[in-house]
């Protein structure tokens, strides 16, 4: 009889809305293809990251952090009341309208998304409740605590060797790479990320997310 490897878990926070966020997580479904890794996900939210600091930030990019509370708060709830296996089809339906189909992320648009993965529509009524915010919070935090206030979404937390989470921000990548290149990418990230005391490598963004 043939013994079952457990497949390595990663836990992944996102904010449906960031783009650079999207493209990681689509990174991560090709990784799951070529390494044996299983991804779980988890809601973050640039709302909450923001909302002590909201008078530093352009006003453009406050309206924007007001707006974000909607889409993450409908992605808690559809957790809260149908199980953490709708999280990561939610998420899929939601960026691939937000940024692939450029629909913005209206509630419009999170109601197609949810009717797109069969979840019920009454669930939009979430987007302007805080009905699920403790739990937003909760998630929130988890990932946040793992690498500082200083980042923002995603956050990948790993097991390391010694039993401890090895946990980073990004990589902020564009596109999002596929087959051999996710997996060199997947397999560097975690060399570098496991170095005690390494804290960053960054370098001038010269393009926006590109969407497949």
């Amino acid at each position: 009889m043939s013994e079952t490897t457990a497949r390595t878990p990663v836990d992944f926070w996102f904010d449906p809305i960031c783009p650079w966020a999207w493209m990681t997580s689509r990174w991560m479904l090709e990784v799951e293809k070529v390494r044996d890794v299983e991804v779980s996900w988890h809601v973050m939210s640039l709302a909450v990251l923001n909302e002590d600091k909201l008078d530093e930030l352009p006003e453009q990019y406050r309206e924007g952090m007001k707006a974000a509370w909607g889409p993450v708060r409908v992605v808690i709830a559809a957790q809260q009341l149908h199980g953490d296996e709708v999280v990561g089809k939610l998420y899929t339906a939601l960026g691939t309208r937000f940024h692939n189909a450029g629909e913005g992320s209206g509630l419009e648009t999170v109601a197609a998304a949810l009717a797109d993965v069969g979840l019920p529509a009454d669930l939009i009524e979430y987007a302007s409740k805080d009905t699920y915010d403790t739990e937003l919070r909760a998630s929130h935090k988890e990932g946040i605590d793992k690498v500082g206030q200083e980042v923002g979404t995603p956050v990948i937390a790993v097991p390391g060797s010694d039993g401890e989470q090895i946990a980073f921000f990004g990589p902020v990548v564009t596109p999002a790479p596929k087959g051999e290149e996710a997996a060199r990418l997947w397999d560097g990230t975690l060399m570098v990320a496991s170095i005690p005391g390494f804290y960053e490598i960054k370098r001038t963004r010269t393009q926006g997310p590109i969407f497949d």
